[in-house]
């Protein structure tokens, strides 16, 4: 019984060892390159308010503002009317807004009807919130945004309400480095 036991220990020891290098040479491999967080959303796909599936690698490149985000969540729906103006005002410079939310579909599609915004709604359901936290999002805080420079790698994360002033801070310097 006790040889079994030590078997036992010794396997979950070896588990946990194989996974905590595993996990540091991925972080270290993402360096200079792509956040290795960042290439699970790229993998990611979601549908939109038509129902069409929308590759995250299709806004690769760019300036991507990703905001987590649910139709019940006050602090998010007050958060859209500036998200959408900036993706609007800055899109010409290579600026994508992404609004990923956990609800279903149609709750999306009658959201968007009522309370229409400039950039696209994807839902994520039940791999949004997943999605977020292996983006940072260890609390589980709704809305959470993410600022993803053009090369993939995060310059910001921020939990809870952003407006534009916050935003633009972190993208417009990304935006001249980039486009400059």
């Amino acid at each position: 019984m006790l040889r079994k036991s030590l078997i036992f220990i010794t396997a979950a020891l070896l588990i946990l060892v194989s996974e905590l290098a595993f996990r540091h040479f991925v972080i270290e491999q993402g360096k200079g390159s792509q956040d290795a967080s960042t290439q699970i959303l790229f993998e990611s796909s979601f549908p939109d308010v038509n129902g069409d599936l929308q590759a995250i690698r299709q806004w690769q490149g760019k300036t991507i503002i990703v905001n987590f985000w649910a139709t019940w969540c006050p602090p998010c729906l007050e958060e859209m009317p500036e998200l959408s103006k900036m993706f609007t005002q800055y899109q010409q410079q290579g600026l994508v807004v992404v609004g990923i939310s956990s609800d279903d579909l149609d709750s999306i599609r009658n959201f968007a009807t009522d309370n229409p915004v400039s950039y696209p709604l994807l839902s994520g359901e039940m791999d949004a919130m997943p999605l977020g936290e292996s983006l940072g999002n260890d609390k589980g805080v709704l809305p959470y945004t993410v600022i993803i420079k053009p090369d993939g790698n995060i310059a910001k994360t921020y939990f809870g309400l952003v407006n534009q002033v916050l935003l633009e801070q972190t993208f417009l310097p990304i935006l001249a480095e980039f486009n400059g």
